[in-house]
């Protein structure tokens, strides 16, 4: 009997979105390849490399059900970056797909989906499979080729089994914002 380890994607925690016409869930995503991006408007890499990235992403995977979402992460300059100011920005640099805020943490100036993905900055980038687990996860700019290929390897994957009776022998353990699924995979 093999087993295999998976880190699943903790849940968004966002206080507002922007181009959606409800707000989304990782839950209901899945079965879809998701790339995240968090980025900040007053973040001169998210604006010069990461938007653009993820602008050609958008193009070139089109025809795909991959779904992009940005995370709007402010951890500082708070009254510069508000939900007024994001939606000027979303409006001018022509950003279509999905934006949520992320929900503030009333301790700390660390937003809550930035704790639970463990994000150390912006810009920064996760891709989600279509089983929900986390397949790579990177703070910066990758070459637009090695994140074409991430992204085509997980569209290519099998759309897992998504039916309650299939999730029966899984258990679950989570600490830290990260759930980890052991599956018993008989071999």
């Amino acid at each position: 009997m093999a087993t295999s380890n998976l880190i699943y994607a903790p849940e968004l925690a966002i206080s507002e979105w922007f181009n959606v016409s409800h707000p989304l869930t990782l839950a209901e995503l899945r079965g879809r390849p998701v790339l995240l991006h968090s980025f900040q408007l007053l973040c001169p890499g998210c604006v010069s490399q990461s938007i653009p990235q993820v602008q050609k992403i958008e193009r070139i995977f089109a025809d795909t059900d991959l779904q992009v979402i940005g995370i709007h992460t402010v951890f500082e300059h708070h009254a510069a970056m508000s939900p007024v100011t994001l939606k000027a920005f979303l409006h001018e640099y022509r950003i279509k797909h999905p934006v949520g805020v992320d929900l503030p943490d009333e301790q700390t100036d660390t937003p809550i989906t930035m704790q639970r993905f463990g994000l150390r900055g912006t810009p920064s980038s996760i891709l989600i499979g279509r089983d929900g687990a986390i397949k790579h996860h990177i703070f910066g700019v990758e070459d637009d080729m090695a994140v074409g290929a991430r992204i085509a390897m997980a569209l290519a994957e099998k759309v897992p089994d998504l039916s309650p009776a299939s999730k029966a022998d899984d258990t679950v353990g989570c600490a830290e914002g990260r759930c980890e699924i052991s599956k018993h995979i008989a071999s």
